[in-house]
């Protein structure tokens, strides 16, 4: 068999598809790391260039950054163009510390191509409160560690008060007050998304900042207070402070006034534990929008699991660009956006991804456990376009003239959407 594959290099270039097959392959076989020389090899057996070095680097190299970026030191051959940038880390974003949690961000300024939404990481010890405050964009966050409670106001001036866990959500509105404290036994950390894409975290309206630039004797007539009083609150912002570790969540919502007072709006929600959107053997998608979770009125998300081996299908979303946040896994991505152009890019922990609107892609398992990753949206509704489904559901004849396949290669690609795909 091997003498016939090397017989038939001799006789005629090698395809397309076969070099796809091998790179696959390749990156299936080693980890990220290893990327780069697997594409080497089945390159090097290709590309007469090669032989003679043109890939070879003789000067410097960051080799933790190019052994997590494959893709970008050797790309495919099908990567061509120029794209404009879709990958950032959190891990290169500076990491704001007080006592009582820390915080960063990546905002148009670190990804500009993102000009839709933003992101913060955020980490509360047990105790730790971030501050009341409210901002001029729409907030929705995941769980990603630990325990939270989280309060809002509504203008109405009933409150809501929730507990979180790993895995849910929230969505708190523009302008609404709000307050997040991270609870026994660790505190959490969080992902938090805006649908603004030059929001900062660091401009946001602090109760405290708001106070301590009035005029004290405003405060005193505004609340009632004598002078003495006011002198004790902050002279500065607080932002992120430590705190003791409140009561029972029943014991918080009687102290406010109880179901008198309570929202009638629920503001949080259970996505992990939801029943997935869609699941097979190579993974699972959880889908939340307004549809479900009613307050998200701005932002959608999917919580995508994809099995080693697996690959979520090659689909473009219509009606917005595409925010991600990889959770854990390794992959990699390819961003086709239009007149021949594509680039492929390698992911890990803490990276984010973006996705232009309407531009095709696909993201890959290209590591040895689950690919764990959320796709966020500017949108009150989840959209999505499957290639597979579209060949199927057109004319065989304009399927085979379009793509030069015979009816039976044409029935073989799945005719429904399966979002999550296998070997």
């Amino acid at each position: 068999m091997q003498n016939e594959t090397v017989a038939m290099k001799e006789k005629e270039p090698v395809s397309r598809r076969s070099f796809l097959g091998s790179a696959a392959a390749a990156i299936s076989a080693g980890a990220v790391i290893s990327a780069p020389f697997a594409f080497a090899q089945s390159r090097s057996e290709i590309f007469k260039g090669e032989q003679d070095h043109s890939a070879s680097n003789p000067g410097p190299v960051n080799k933790a950054i190019a052994g997590q970026n494959g893709s970008s030191e050797l790309p495919p051959d099908t990567d061509k163009g120029d794209v404009n940038p879709f990958w950032y880390s959190f891990d290169l974003s500076h990491r704001r510390v007080q006592d009582g949690g820390w915080t960063r961000q990546v905002t148009e300024k670190d990804l500009p191509s993102s000009r839709d939404l933003a992101g913060v990481n955020m980490r509360l010890t047990a105790g730790g409160y971030r501050e009341l405050h409210w901002h001029t964009a729409n907030e929705w966050a995941f769980m990603i560690y630990g325990n939270a409670r989280v309060t809002v106001l509504n203008p109405d001036g009933t409150i809501f008060i929730n507990d979180v866990t790993e895995g849910d959500l929230w969505y708190f509105p523009a302008g609404f007050p709000h307050s997040i404290q991270g609870l026994g036994p660790d505190g959490c950390e969080f992902l938090l998304v805006f649908d603004e894409g030059t929001f900062s975290e660091y401009q946001t309206f602090l109760i405290s900042d708001w106070l301590a630039h009035t005029p004290p004797e405003v405060i005193s007539k505004n609340f009632g207070l004598p002078e003495s009083a006011v002198r004790k609150l902050p002279d500065d912002e607080l932002y992120i402070f430590q705190g003791e570790v409140p009561g029972s969540l029943e014991d918080d919502k009687k102290a406010v006034g109880g179901k008198a007072v309570e929202s009638k709006i629920d503001y949080t929600f259970r996505m992990k534990a939801m029943k997935p959107t869609l699941e097979n053997a190579s993974g699972d998608v959880r889908i939340v929008d307004s549809s479900l979770f009613t307050p998200s009125k701005a932002i959608s998300g999917a919580l995508v699991r994809i099995k080693p081996g697996g690959m979520r299908e090659l689909h473009w979303h219509p009606n917005a660009s595409e925010w991600q946040y990889w959770i854990s896994g390794s992959g990699r991505m390819t961003v086709f956006a239009s007149s021949g152009k594509a680039r492929t890019m390698n992911f890990n922990p803490n990276d984010v991804g973006f996705v232009p609107a309407v531009a095709g892609h696909y993201i890959e398992n290209t590591g040895t456990e689950d690919l764990v990753f959320l796709e966020l949206f500017r949108s009150s509704y989840f959209a999505e376009f499957s290639l597979n489904q579209w060949i199927r559901r057109l004319p065989l004849q304009m399927a085979e003239d379009h793509l030069h396949l015979s009816e039976g290669e044409i029935e073989k690609i799945p005719s429904t959407k399966l979002d999550v795909l296998g070997r």
